[in-house]
């Protein structure tokens, strides 16, 4: 039964549709690996276990009577608390709407749901779901599976934890600078940022106030799980058009561009001087793609389109002004007073209340971009590239909202802590879908993983290629002690 909970959603459908087990009884069995487990993580920090059973029944009611069954049919699922789930309190790691109890599903969840899939609990994330570690004063901390001296990465890291430490059958998390990437990095399970605009946001309080209908840029919901077969489930039942564009609108991804790693065509951007990266990732890395290469596929070893710096200079003014839609009335108003002034504080005011036009001027930089990359992928399948400059850190909890306090240690020399934003960028910045898998560990056993850029709304390919991938070097481990 233990080994039941590392399956991946897929193979878990498939163990309920056939009565291998029921859907309460692997419901219980998470339950109790949550009740005997999570306090090492405190990754699931609400449960909902008397809805969760029922909808379990009801599951198994359809089974035993033959009723057409969805593809996540009987799984029990987690949600990143930025998600409203009826019924269950809906926080988004802020204590402005720490009380809020949702009386409808996040359009994502309901699709989910749609899809058999049984919600018992919500996982943690940070604060207003803003920083590469998971803690908020509602929940508390939440640790690395493999260290719990590491952050699991953020905002979507109790999602991670979870996952990586068997606690739950699928996760749903949200992505605008690394949400979904840097957590799956950090805890060794995969991830997919999907193409922008695939997956409706309605019903995310990430920021929002509860009910907000307002769209984020570039920010995104995607799927989390152990298996690379999970997320190609996951954008399944994920994607479509939202409630408004039902009416009218279809989405239909194209399938990947290849089936097998000898057919796909790869760039390699292993290393950046604007944003060095460990020696150790780095050859664990090269590694990675000695495995593909030696598969037949085509590596080339190259930088994007678009370079690093230059796409930091579109990428984090933009996300500074898509931040400023959260502060508080007050907050902002400090901020619009000290925009202008020299130095770094009136450079990041400036930033987070640009103004309209200059906005504008920005997202022509930005599509100008995007084109780019398009006609980079006219002979490119897929770009191999980092997450992150360095495996899981250690926790730090200091105040430093300009990120100038803390830092990260790359081969023994200090970085700026805002380089956890730099590798995930192009993705983000140009719309495109990104999937995450692990590739190994370092010689302390924290999880390394690498990120899979692929063309917009070619998501599929993303997917496939670390499908694949994992056949060739394997793909999730099981933490100690889980």
């Amino acid at each position: 039964m233990t080994d039941l909970a590392f399956r991946s959603a897929r193979e878990l459908a498939i163990a309920v549709a056939t009565k291998e087990v029921s859907s309460v009884e692997l419901l219980d069995h998470y339950l109790a690996r949550v009740d005997g487990l999570d306090a090492q993580v405190n990754a699931i920090v609400a449960r909902d276990d008397d809805r969760a059973r029922d909808a379990a029944r009801e599951a198994d009611r359809k089974v035993s009577q033959g009723e057409p069954l969805g593809r996540l049919h009987g799984v029990p699922v987690t949600i990143k608390d930025s998600l409203e789930v009826a019924g269950m309190r809906t926080t988004g790691g802020s204590t402005r709407w720490g009380h809020h109890v949702s009386t409808s599903d996040a359009d994502a969840v309901a699709r989910l749901k749609d899809a058999g899939a049984i919600v018992f609990g919500k996982s943690n994330l940070s604060t207003d779901a803003r920083d590469w570690q998971t803690y908020n004063e509602i929940y508390g901390t939440t640790n690395n599976p493999w260290n719990p001296t590491r952050a699991p990465g953020g905002s979507s890291g109790g999602s991670a934890a979870a996952l990586a430490a068997g606690l739950t059958g699928l996760e749903l998390g949200g992505d605008t600078a690394g949400s979904i990437r840097v957590p799956a990095y950090f805890c060794g399970i995969y991830g997919l940022r999907p193409s922008y605009g695939i997956v409706p946001r309605h019903g995310s309080v990430s920021g929002h106030a509860p009910g907000s209908l307002a769209e984020f840029d570039m920010a995104v919901l995607g799927p989390l799980g152990r298996h690379a077969d999970d997320l190609d489930l996951g954008i399944e039942v994920l994607a479509g058009p939202d409630r408004d564009n039902v009416p009218a609108w279809r989405l239909s991804l194209p399938g990947s561009r290849a089936q097998n790693l000898r057919d796909f065509r790869v760039a390699a951007w292993l290393d950046d001087a604007f944003c060095p990266v460990d020696r150790e990732l780095l050859t664990i890395m090269e590694q990675m793609v000695e495995a593909v290469r030696s598969e037949g596929a085509t590596v080339t070893e190259c930088k994007g389109p678009v370079g690093l710096e230059e796409t930091m200079a579109l990428y984090r003014p933009l996300l500074m002004a898509q931040s400023g839609l959260i502060e508080p009335e007050s907050a902002y108003s400090a901020l619009v007073e000290l925009a202008g002034a020299e130095g770094t504080a009136g450079g990041f005011a400036s930033d987070i209340t640009v103004r309209f036009r200059d906005w504008h001027a920005l997202d022509e930089r930005r599509h100008q971009s995007r084109c780019r990359w398009a006609e980079f992928f006219r002979d490119v399948d897929v770009l191999i590239c980092p997450v992150s400059p360095t495996a899981a850190f250690a926790h730090d909890q200091r105040p430093d909202p300009g990120w100038s306090v803390r830092t990260l240690r790359i081969d023994g020399v200090s970085r700026p802590y805002g380089d956890m934003l730099t590798w995930v960028a192009p993705s983000a910045l140009n719309h495109l879908p990104a999937a995450v898998a692990p590739i190994g560990t370092t010689r302390e056993g924290l999880p390394v993983g690498i990120q899979v850029i692929a063309p917009y709304l070619h998501d599929r390919t993303a997917v496939k290629f670390v499908q694949c991938l994992a056949e060739v070097i394997g793909g999730y481990r099981r933490p100690p002690g889980f």
